[in-house]
């Protein structure tokens, strides 16, 4: 279940970064909204008076601030000034693989063979949706969106996995603070001279990304990724890209269509599938 909060709370992310990046830089944005998002992270370790990670815990936490709060961030954002949110949406069915490829080399997670058929399979089923699917693709575009995922999964099962000790929403607050001293730096230098081109969507936009996909996300996705094991959880992200279509559909007016009811229906018989034999 926590898992599952998360992954709907991540599934508006693309959406609302495709809206915020019309009137912010990809720069700005990724910036803006991991300061923000770390001065209220800030806050919920003083108040709750969270004891400090360890030194062997920084580098854990590097990575973590590497997939989760700058690198996924900032390529989905220049990604999405080249292709449709649509298109960028369904890249996320890569990222269950993606994460439990790195919860074996960095969380010692070892799924039984049918496991990785399974997402091999789901994600299959969803890259061919967006084949299919003729939406509008574009090369750098979507060279940006796979690097996206890569760092993506690295972060995911990298935080997951020190989430065991520190808890999920410690792990993703001392990663954002982490970031603070370069990303603070970086959101006043990239900082628009002007506010009043900026449409309420933007606002709207950077709001969400920055309250809820870049910290509320994270507490309950980290700790689900902790209890149910990270190949295993992580599978539930094969429903991201459609979740996320249908926020699409009604904030951007984009079309679904029957392909997007019976590629679903794939993505979740592969999760269950892939579930069974994740331990």
């Amino acid at each position: 279940m926590n898992g599952f909060i998360g992954v709907t709370i991540f599934a508006g992310s693309l959406p609302a970064t495709r809206v915020a990046v019309v009137d912010f830089s990809p720069t700005f944005l990724t910036s803006a909204r991991a300061s923000f998002a770390a001065m209220l992270g800030l806050a919920l370790l003083l108040v709750l008076r969270q004891p400090r990670p360890t030194a062997t815990d920084v580098p854990s936490l590097a990575f973590t601030a590497l997939g989760g709060v700058v690198g996924f961030p900032l390529l989905t954002a220049l990604a999405l000034q080249h292709i449709t949110s649509a298109h960028s949406i369904i890249f996320l069915g890569l990222l269950p693989l993606c994460t439990a490829s790195f919860a074996v080399i960095r969380g010692g997670e070892h799924p039984r063979p049918p496991f990785w058929l399974f997402s091999i399979a789901g994600a299959a089923f969803v890259g061919g949706y967006a084949v299919m699917g003729g939406v509008e693709a574009s090369l750098k575009g979507d060279l940006l969106m796979l690097a996206a995922i890569i760092v993506c999964g690295l972060g995911y099962a990298e935080g997951a996995r020190l989430s065991r000790a520190l808890g999920g929403w410690q792990v993703i607050s001392w990663s954002l603070l982490l970031s603070l001293p370069i990303m603070l730096p970086v959101a006043l230098l990239s900082m628009p001279t002007s506010f009043n081109h900026v449409s309420a969507a933007a606002w709207i936009g950077l709001t969400y990304v920055s309250l809820f996909s870049m910290l509320l996300g994270f507490v309950f996705w980290y700790r689900g990724l902790a209890q149910g094991g990270i190949a295993a959880v992580g599978q539930l992200q094969l429903l991201q890209p459609f979740m996320g279509l249908g926020l699409a559909s009604v904030l951007l007016n984009e079309k679904v269509n029957w392909m997007m009811l019976v590629t679903t229906i794939a993505a979740v018989l592969c999760v269950a599938g892939a579930r069974k034999y994740a331990k």
